[in-house]
């Protein structure tokens, strides 16, 4: 056995996964199984034990490496069980010396080091993402902000970002090695560049790595904070189609009250008013958002209002998350209204925007999508809805990474069907 890699949580994960499996390469490592854990969830946390006790029976002789936001946050948790032979941080887990001494079992047990103090990014230089048709790029780790629910800037530490130049090498070499779409990734994307000299933009990251690497055909945001949206960003929304007209925003509520508890820097009308404004730049353009239910002091007319943002932001794929209380954050301290109502009000969040994407999907037939073709038969297009190819309808021309016209035909409310048109889009 060589080098196993088991990913839990964000795009930013997946990304460093890859640099792991090309560190622990370099480091020569043998027998080992490397788990990358999350932290966004007490649940994230509980499933990422469940699968190292799984992992250890499955592979009793190799070695168990536990990392990620999880570890670095909790590393007593991972420290005390008996199937993990070491824990490492997250600063840690990118650097081949961390992996270097395993085979001759002369590492420290738990290497896990204060987050604060990294002041950089480094490029990891991930030009390869085995069983992915698009690529993940680093260009921002760590948050500044405190919300009080999150405890993710203790996992990463403070904001930092990739310097510009590093950022257009790495797309370079992603799309010479055949990536037809690269996805932006951070933990808080839109603060990008306030920490380089010039203080860059994501905007201006975004029209310069279009300008410089026009071979590249799709770009894609994760997820980003609208509030900090900032004019250059919104000119190359208006101006650039090689940017995907997919917005996935980090709202977490719709009410006023609830989001000044959480601390969070947007009102629920800002949401809506940049919902409106890229809208009206790409008409085109689809929603997506993180919304917590059962926070902390929510009443029900506190949870409408999320309810209402659905529609009220023409918001069309959820990301729902049940409160969750993360020790040592402000908000586990605050009043609970309990696992049970934050569950109800999860599925009723859930619900209402399976039918917000289901409506949307319904006017989508009849028209023409780019697809990025993922696996024979099946691909997102431009605005991340899931297409599978009529049955007969996909020749087998189009290989998993290339770019193809679907003409819609049907939905079933979770994904969309159709049929290739015989000229692949460029």
């Amino acid at each position: 056995m060589a080098i196993d890699v088991v990913t839990f949580g964000c795009r930013l994960n997946a990304y460093e996964s890859e640099a792991i499996k090309a560190r622990a390469g370099e480091a020569q490592l043998q027998n080992a199984v490397v788990v990358n854990t999350c932290a966004v969830t007490a649940e994230a946390v509980r499933q990422s034990r469940q699968a190292i006790r799984k992992l250890r029976r499955e592979h009793p002789g190799a070695r168990i490496i536990v990392t990620g936001c999880a570890a670095q946050t909790e590393p007593e948790t991972y420290a005390a069980m008996p199937e993990v032979d070491a824990v490492l941080g997250n600063q840690e887990k990118l650097t081949a010396a961390a992996y270097a001494d395993f085979g001759q079992g002369a590492s420290e047990r738990v290497r896990v080091n204060d987050i604060m103090s990294v002041r950089e990014t480094a490029p990891q230089m991930v030009d390869h993402f085995e069983g992915r048709a698009r690529a993940f790029l680093q260009v921002q780790n760590g948050c500044d902000h405190r919300c009080t629910f999150c405890i993710i800037p203790y996992g990463r530490g403070n904001s930092r970002s990739v310097p510009m130049g590093a950022v257009v090498e790495e797309a370079r070499r992603l799309v010479e090695n055949g990536f037809a779409e690269i996805v932006l990734t951070g933990v808080d994307l839109t603060s990008y560049g306030a920490d380089l000299p010039g203080w860059p933009s994501l905007g201006q990251l975004v029209a310069r790595l279009l300008k410089l690497v026009p071979d590249l055909k799709r770009l894609r945001l994760s997820s980003i904070d609208s509030i900090e949206a900032d004019a250059a960003l919104m000119r190359v929304i208006a101006e650039e189609e090689r940017l995907m007209p997919h917005f996935h925003l980090s709202a977490q509520s719709g009410d006023d009250l609830i989001l000044k508890r959480m601390k969070r820097r947007h009102s629920r009308a800002d949401t809506i008013a940049f919902c409106d404004e890229v809208r009206r730049l790409r008409p085109d353009a689809a929603f997506g958002a993180d919304l917590i239910t059962g926070f902390p002091t929510e009443s029900e007319e506190m949870f409408q209002n999320s309810l209402n943002l659905v529609d009220d932001a023409g918001l069309t794929q959820l990301h729902v998350f049940p409160f969750s209380p993360r020790k040592g954050t402000p908000a586990a301290r605050m009043p609970q209204l309990g696992t049970g109502l934050a569950k109800e009000r999860g599925a009723r969040l859930r619900a209402k925007g399976d039918a917000a994407r289901a409506a949307r999907f319904q006017q989508m037939i009849g028209g023409t999508q780019s697809v990025l073709v993922e696996k024979p038969g099946f691909g997102h297009s431009a605005c991340f809805a899931p297409i599978a190819f009529e049955d007969g309808a996909f020749d087998g021309s189009a290989l998993p990474g290339s770019i193809v016209s679907v003409v819609i035909a049907a939905t079933d409310g979770i994904r969309l069907t159709g049929r290739q048109q015989e000229s692949a889009a460029a």
